[in-house]
């Protein structure tokens, strides 16, 4: 069962993420894989008490990897890539102590 508590896995820290924040307000999250848009949207208003502006996702299909004669896959994952509204307080992941 998906609520707002589970909509969203983890924030997906990377330095493109971390620029596309600082530059243009948008946040990136690993989401599951079967979340809509308009999940993602309400998850997000709701536990960090912002106002969303757009949402745009991307389905990832999981890398084949190989340990010696094995070999496997990893599982597919999806990312959203979210927009404040202007004026919106942007939201911080990690805090300077």
């Amino acid at each position: 069962m998906k609520t707002r508590f589970n909509v969203l896995l983890s924030p997906y820290v990377t330095e493109k993420s971390t620029t596309l924040k600082e530059n243009t307000g948008v946040l990136v999250f690993k989401v599951r894989p079967d979340a809509t848009k308009q999940e993602i949207k309400a998850a997000v208003e709701s536990l960090f008490a912002t106002k969303v502006a757009a949402v745009r996702t991307s389905n990832f299909r999981g890398k084949k990897k190989r340990m010696g004669r094995y070999s496997g896959r990893r599982s597919d994952w999806k990312k959203a890539l979210v927009t404040l509204k202007p004026g919106e307080k942007p939201i911080e992941f990690f805090e300077n102590a």
